[in-house]
């Protein structure tokens, strides 16, 4: 895991003096044993973490990607909601790529009192083995502060490109099965439905007709005994000569064009009961298009049946090889054992997206799909922000993986040996292939198999910390149902960072273990408090959009601005009716152009060059939604809603003709549904309309 790990080398040289007279004398030890997983070794290696799992107690998992933003705006701030998060997660999920999966499993062996872990680190490229949906190849974002530090820490790009494992999801499986049966079935559709048009056509199919009908008539012939000439012999021999399909006589017809291939099923299928066409895939992989001869309409269907067989057969031949790593997922779901993962919403978003099927557009039925094939899941980030006992052990140190392996795991993240580590440590040995060790170097690569290591490390000591006693541990008890890990199984942050907590089971918010964080300035967010500012003059800052604001609403209007990036703020008011009232002011001023009160009022230097927008907070949700990821967030914003004003203002229109008013009023009405996206009906923005032109007529009147 790329993320927050950038304080693991600072806190081991904190930590490694309490070690420094074991490490004075310790001899020199290997690298970290890891199981390297590329193509050409997948097979025997899927076999072998098969048996591993089976037997583990828990696996623990971790993720490299391409990317996790692909806009500074997508990132996740204080004021996004929760349905806001989970559509920035899946924005992430979804523009980016998984170039390595580590899988570990743990099975506790109660001879050695320890843990033994199996580390396996595979290399994953989204190469497109099957055209499902006629594209060609996937589309992936790289974010360059990801590839920077894969880079730093010598990841091996061509070993990824050129020997990454390929994937099929479970969706794409599904498609491509329908995708091969309806090509089949096309086939016969396309020559049923298909007209012979053209001289070149009927000359063709004539010819064909008479070649064929020769064909056949020579071999009833034979059938019968009866004698054939030399003349004959010969000409079959160089153009029809018969060969056998299915232990039928039949004749190639390879070396037409596709166009006279469909011409030649049509004159089969118009003028000869017991002969069929077919096509079916050679050795080689190439099509080879035959005409069989059948002695009986059963026959006949016998043989469209064994040829359809064939085709499946093939065809699921074709998928299954294609499917490749998600092998190891549909492993990891069918076994059911406890997965354990660190800050692992994002790992767990882009498992469903590639390798289940597209990701829901509500994070409610995300869980409900996820926990269907993972029904036990636990974040080690969150066992030990929330779990008293291991808060006091991690000091209010940092959580993320590499220091919360250091601090939690420093006899095995510092090589310390057995014999001087404290007897409160879990033992933890690692072993690829035949070759097992309890003591390596552990500063050397970071790749997602040493990560789900680090992960399960944690894992196993803060079991052990809060009270499981793996000594008393039986093979066959399922550690996803211990009572101590209960109130902690299934529950995931919803984001990368330290945000909501969602539970897996019930797809509802955890609010009492949330732990307290102190760089949370707000810790209930009223949503419809806010408003989103965007495309106002960049010369303004957060305070000076706060000032003009206040100066109009009053002091005590606005609670806080934060800024999404230079082109977008949030305001926060401190009264939700502070809100229709801003929005209502906003158009009002604007629709009065140059008007000397609206020159003269606060809002005048936000509103200033006409650009500005404004819009409630489902409209920036909306916004979230969209696929697109503009680098600003202004860009973003008026790209997103100028479809939706386009519809709109058709929807304005049909309501302004269907209910009659007079052409200035509609006029209003169109020019204020297209300015601003308010969440009101159209009688409240009507409504509106009317209130404003009093008001412009009593201010006229003051005048």
């Amino acid at each position: 895991m790329y993320r927050l790990r950038s304080a693991r080398a600072a806190l081991a040289r904190a930590l490694v003096h309490s070690f420094s007279s074991a490490a004075a004398t310790a001899p020199s030890v290997p690298a970290f044993p890891l199981k390297q997983v590329i193509k050409s070794n997948f097979e025997p290696a899927l076999a072998e973490l098969r048996s591993h799992v089976r037997a583990a107690d828990f696996v623990a998992i971790d993720l490299e990607m391409t990317g996790v933003t692909s806009a500074p705006w997508r990132e996740c701030f204080e004021f996004d909601r929760s349905d806001v998060r989970y559509l920035k997660v899946k924005d992430s999920a979804e523009k980016f790529a998984v170039v390595q999966f580590g899988v570990c499993p743990f099975r506790w062996d109660s001879s050695n009192q320890s843990f033994i872990a199996y580390p396996f680190n595979f290399y994953i490229f989204p190469r497109q083995e099957l055209n499902i949906d006629g594209s060609s190849s996937y589309e992936y974002l790289f974010q360059t502060s990801s590839i920077d530090f894969l880079a730093k820490y010598q990841f091996d790009f061509n070993a990824c490109i050129h020997e990454g494992i390929s994937y099929l999801s479970r969706r794409q499986e599904v498609d491509a099965q329908k995708r091969f049966d309806l090509e089949y079935e096309g086939e016969s559709k396309e020559v049923r439905d298909m007209p012979v048009v053209g001289m070149v056509s009927i000359l063709f199919s004539d010819r064909m007709k008479n070649k064929i009908s020769e064909w056949r008539d020579r071999l009833l012939q034979f059938q019968n005994g009866e004698s054939q000439s030399q003349g004959s012999q010969s000409y079959s021999k160089q153009q029809f000569q018969t060969i056998f399909f299915k232990m039928r006589p039949a004749i190639s017809v390879n070396g037409f064009t596709s166009h006279q291939l469909r011409l030649i099923q049509l004159v089969i299928k118009n003028n000869f009961e017991d002969l069929s066409y077919v096509r079916v895939k050679g050795e080689n992989g190439e099509s080879q298009h035959l005409v069989v001869y059948t002695d009986s309409k059963h026959d006949r269907d016998l043989l469209m049946k064994e040829v359809k067989d064939e085709h499946r057969k093939q065809a699921e031949m074709k998928i299954q090889a294609a499917i490749g790593f998600r092998h190891v997922i549909d492993l990891l779901s069918s076994e059911k054992k406890l997965i354990v993962g660190h800050n692992c919403f994002l790992d767990i978003a882009h498992v469903h997206n590639k390798f289940v099927g597209p990701l829901p557009l509500e994070a409610e039925d995300f869980v409900a799909s996820i926990h269907k094939y993972f029904p036990h899941i636990i974040d080690t980030k969150i066992l030990l922000n929330t779990h008293p006992i291991l808060q006091q052990r991690m000091k209010k140190s940092k959580t993320s993986l590499s220091s919360a392996f250091t601090m939690i795991c420093p006899h095995i993240a510092l090589s310390v040996s057995s014999a001087v580590a404290s007897d409160s440590y879990v033992k933890v040995e690692a072993q690829v292939d035949d070759s097992r060790c309890s003591s390596w170097n552990a500063g050397g690569k970071h790749e997602a198999g040493y990560d789900a290591f680090m992960t399960g490390c944690i894992f196993a000591q803060a079991c052990s910390y809060i009270g499981i006693d793996f000594k008393l541990h039986s093979s066959t008890e399922n550690l996803a149902y211990n009572e101590k890990l209960q109130k902690h199984i299934n529950h995931l942050y919803l984001s990368w960072t330290n945000a909501d907590i969602i539970d897996l089971r019930t797809g509802n918010k955890v609010t009492e273990t949330l732990e307290s964080n102190p760089k949370r300035r707000f810790s209930n967010i009223s949503f419809e408090n806010i408003v989103l500012i965007w495309g106002f003059p960049s010369k303004l800052k957060a305070k000076d959009i706060r000032c003009c604001i206040t100066k109009a609403f009053g002091s005590t209007s606005v609670t806080s601005v934060y800024h999404l990036d230079e082109t977008a703020v949030f305001v926060y008011f401190s009264k939700t009716e502070f809100v229709s009232k801003f929005l209502s002011l906003k158009q009002n001023l604007e629709r009065s152009n140059d008007d000397p009160i609206s020159v003269l009022n606060p809002l005048a230097e936000l509103l200033e060059g006409r650009n500005t927008h404004a819009a409630d907070y489902e409209t920036y949700k909306d916004i979230c939604s969209s696929p697109m990821s503009k680098l600003l967030f202004a860009n973003q914003a008026e790209a997103t809603c100028s479809k939706w004003k386009k519809t709109e203002l058709e929807e304005t229109e049909a309501v302004v003709e269907n209910r009659g008013y007079s052409t200035e009023t509609a006029s209003d009405i169109k020019s204020e549904s297209f300015v601003d996206r308010i969440s009101c009906d159209d009688d409240k923005v009507i409504n509106c309309l009317y209130s404003l032109q009093d008001t412009q007529s009593r201010t006229s009147n003051f005048s």
